[in-house]
């Protein structure tokens, strides 16, 4: 078997895996898949496989992330991943440990096409989907990080690089992955997406009861359009409406994620904007305020934590639910916005003049 022959380990499927089995004990792909998936092993690690097999599934079962690069902060309580993949794209993978738990940050995409310009993934443009198995591994590895740590992964949120919805199709068989193999339960895994609506009602159809997140940032369609350009095809009202019918279905909560700009989208108007949104979408709207990150690419800042606070206060007066994050791994560029895979980023002519207008 050649390099060019061979699947990448969490590629393939079990039926796949049956194949590759073919001449073995039947219930040698029991054994595997469990090693795989359920102990997080690498093949060499599942003793309970003759050493021959165990050496014939490491060779013929490659991984598909090539490690780059590490960088750990918070007291390493987050660690950022570079992984590069077949072809020479580059992400990153976030993992955050909590005293009891952790969560990994996965990506779907390489760069992402939704040209947001307050974030570095945005700013970088897209280069190409993620495959199942290049997201699953993300999540297999860094539970393997969280292990040496005593942590088990508990959360799983897609919300690095890339939007989900655009690559949903893959996102979701890793999203099965992740729940019917991995054992984690589909209430600890969230979906995130700027705002593509068919994506939320095929998401709304599928059986898993996820937890769906939108990058809103603006809750006028004026102030969006500019933030968010895919506002423009699917503005705030289909939005809404497609987040209400997500809600009836999965009776899960909705999270609106609010990246706070310094004299932007902080104001009392846009509190005030935002509260009657959620009230379209009560008792289960939840906003996410999240002080903006510095990128290279996004010349304003983001609002002080002190006015974060007000604004949040101010929502709770007008019925809403409301959070202020805490970002981790900011000085390792590994916070809200930051992932952009170590590309350099910069702001366009077109960007700068839209920022400076307003």
């Amino acid at each position: 078997m050649t390099a060019a022959d061979r699947t990448t380990r969490y590629e393939l499927t079990r039926e796949g895996l049956g194949e590759l089995l073919d001449g073995e004990p039947r219930y040698r792909l029991d054994q595997v898949w469990a090693g795989l998936y359920e102990r997080l092993a690498d093949p060499a690690e599942v003793t309970n496989l003759p050493k021959a097999l165990r050496a014939r599934l490491a060779y013929e079962l490659p991984l598909a992330l090539e490690l780059v690069d590490e960088s750990v902060s918070d007291a390493g309580d987050t660690v950022k991943f570079l992984w590069e993949l077949d072809g020479g794209s580059r992400v990153e993978t976030v993992l955050m440990l909590y005293r009891d738990r952790a969560t990994v940050c996965v990506s779907s995409q390489a760069g992402c096409a939704m040209a947001c310009g307050f974030c570095a993934t945005g700013q970088a443009g897209f280069t190409r989907h993620l495959s199942t198995g290049e997201i699953v591994e993300q999540v297999v590895r860094a539970a393997r990080r969280a292990a040496a740590s005593d942590r088990r992964v508990s959360n799983v949120v897609f919300m690095g690089m890339g939007e989900p919805m655009a690559n949903l199709d893959r996102v979701w068989a890793a999203t099965e992955r992740i729940h019917g193999d991995i054992g984690l339960s589909a209430r600890h895994i969230t979906i995130s997406t700027v705002g593509i609506v068919p994506g939320i009602r095929r998401m709304r159809d599928l059986p898993l009861p996820v937890n769906l997140a939108v990058s809103l940032h603006a809750a006028n369609d004026e102030l969006r359009d500019s933030l968010v350009p895919i506002n423009v095809r699917y503005p705030i009202d289909d939005l809404v409406e497609a987040c209400a019918d997500y809600l009836e279905v999965k009776n899960r909560r909705v999270s609106f994620e609010w990246a706070m700009i310094d004299g932007v989208n902080d104001r009392p108007c846009d509190a005030e904007e935002l509260a009657e949104l959620c009230r379209r979408l009560r008792p289960s709207a939840h906003v996410n305020l999240i002080p903006l990150n510095p990128t290279p690419g996004y010349p304003t800042r983001g609002t002080p934590l002190a006015d974060v606070n007000r604004f949040r206060d101010r929502l709770e007066e007008l019925g809403a639910n409301a959070t202020v994050r805490r970002n981790r791994g900011t000085d390792i560029d590994a916070a809200c916005g930051q992932l952009a895979a170590g590309r350099e980023v910069t702001l366009s002519p077109t960007r700068r003049r839209s920022i400076t207008a307003r």
